[in-house]
């Protein structure tokens, strides 16, 4: 487990405790190339590479969906996050998380965000946010297809939940002579085809009328988009900060208001917290 150690003090910036006080709440989008972070009532503070330095050279210390460096993560996010949140309060923190190997990731996340000391942690699957930052009707089947900078996602949900999933550890850093940007719209298509074949109802061929909902960074790439051949294909506004922006909406929940008011004490975290998939 990764050692806590105490938060730098940075004048005018830590903030005493009072009772009564609502604790913080920050959404975090950990992706392979960027790392994203959005407070309540302060809009997106963080919009960093997803790097670390723990000697002479940087380290990543996320690789294509993976935690492959959980203390450097902590250190990551002690270095960027530490000095930006109020002492003697406990954060609010909901976390994006991929769909695939997503049980590995929310451990492996769980223990990195615990040096920031977190009063709950809540995951929710990114396509999930990247539907609520677009504000979708969640009750209809719904594509989405996330392009990140290592990864890309085709995600099917149905009534906010995950029905099927695919993915290609391809994006766009992966993109040069040798890897030209139309395999990226062959992956895409690929994956898609297959969710098609083997659904045994209508909800995949209902969700492609829909129109599938494009985000990721990848989808500011007119060289990549060109290739995606669906024809009611629609982008997400903002589609690289989308998967923070619909995380940062369940800080709004109902739960979260309850969560978020500032105790007299300071217990353990906990994993309770409003509407998603926690980290239990």
């Amino acid at each position: 487990m990764t050692a806590l150690r105490p938060r730098r003090a940075v004048p005018g910036r830590h903030l005493r405790w009072q009772p009564g006080r609502r604790c913080p709440a920050v959404a975090l989008d950990l992706g392979s190339a960027r790392t994203r972070a959005w407070a309540a009532g302060r809009g997106l503070i963080l919009d960093v590479p997803t790097v670390t330095f723990p000697g002479a050279g940087a380290v990543y210390p996320v690789q294509r969906g993976a935690i492959v460096d959980v203390g450097g993560t902590a250190r990551m996010l002690d270095r960027l996050l530490g000095h930006r949140l109020p002492r003697f309060t406990r954060p609010l923190v909901v976390l994006t998380a991929p769909v695939l190997d997503g049980y590995a990731y929310r451990n492996a996340a769980r223990t990195a965000v615990e040096v920031l000391r977190p009063r709950g942690v809540v995951t929710v699957p990114a396509a999930r946010a990247v539907a609520l930052a677009a504000g979708e009707d969640l009750s209809a089947p719904l594509l989405v297809l996330d392009l990140g900078a290592h990864l890309t996602e085709a995600v099917l949900l149905v009534d906010g939940a995950v029905f099927d999933a695919r993915r290609t550890a391809l994006g766009t850093a992966d993109v040069d002579d040798a890897t030209p940007a139309v395999r990226i719209g062959e992956a895409v298509a690929h994956m898609t085809a297959s969710m098609l074949r083997q659904d045994r109802t209508s909800v995949t061929a209902d969700a492609l009328s829909r129109g599938p909902l494009l985000a990721g960074g990848g989808a500011l790439r007119p060289d990549i988009t060109r290739h995606l051949a669906y024809a009611a294909l629609r982008t997400v506004p903002a589609p690289h900060t989308a998967a923070v922006r619909g995380a940062a909406r369940l800080l709004e929940a109902p739960g979260a208001a309850r969560l978020r008011k500032a105790p007299r004490s300071h217990p353990r975290p906990t994993d309770t917290g409003p509407p998603g998939d926690r980290t239990d």
